[in-house]
């Protein structure tokens, strides 16, 4: 129930590492919400406004513990889960490892792991003005992890 009530509260706040609100970075303006809208000296007050305020009172204060819990658990998983280059200053490397994996990058025959098992996927890619269709290969004794995109000319067995 107070879900729409913490997020709005959550993007109305300012972030730590940023220094600013989501909604100004995601929509380039903050919606302009009173913070303590009951006046102290109203004798009687709807129920329904009192609920609210309420509602609201507790959503900002769950969206305060929120961000700076966020802010730890993103510090956390991006250790648990960051490896750092596998090569050191001043060695040799190859020129792939400063590309990232794009369906263009065509593996040499040399390169694979092993026999290829089946092909999973096909796709079509305009690749240097021409269309070419890369195949999405499995290997046999290998995990789905090490699947490749790889060109039809490229693949040994090419019967499969």
């Amino acid at each position: 129930m107070l879900l729409p009530e913490i997020q709005l509260a959550y993007n109305t706040r300012q972030h730590p590492t940023i220094g600013k609100t989501p909604s100004i970075i995601e929509k380039d303006w903050n919606p302009l919400l009173p913070v303590d809208p009951m006046k102290k000296n109203l004798l009687e007050i709807p129920p329904i406004y009192k609920s609210f305020h309420d509602m609201w009172k507790k959503a900002c204060d769950t969206a305060a513990r929120c961000i700076p819990e966020a802010k730890e658990y993103n510090k956390q998983r991006y250790g648990n889960t960051h490896n750092g280059p596998d090569f050191r200053t001043g060695e040799d490397k190859l020129p792939s490892t400063n590309k990232t994996h794009t369906p263009k990058d065509i593996v040499e025959v040399e390169d694979f792991p092993s026999p290829v098992k089946k092909i999973i996927n096909a796709r079509m890619f305009r690749i240097n003005r021409k269309d070419q269709i890369q195949y999405l290969v499995s290997f046999k004794n290998q995990k789905a992890d090490k699947d490749k995109e790889l060109a039809e000319d490229s693949i040994p067995d090419g019967d499969l």
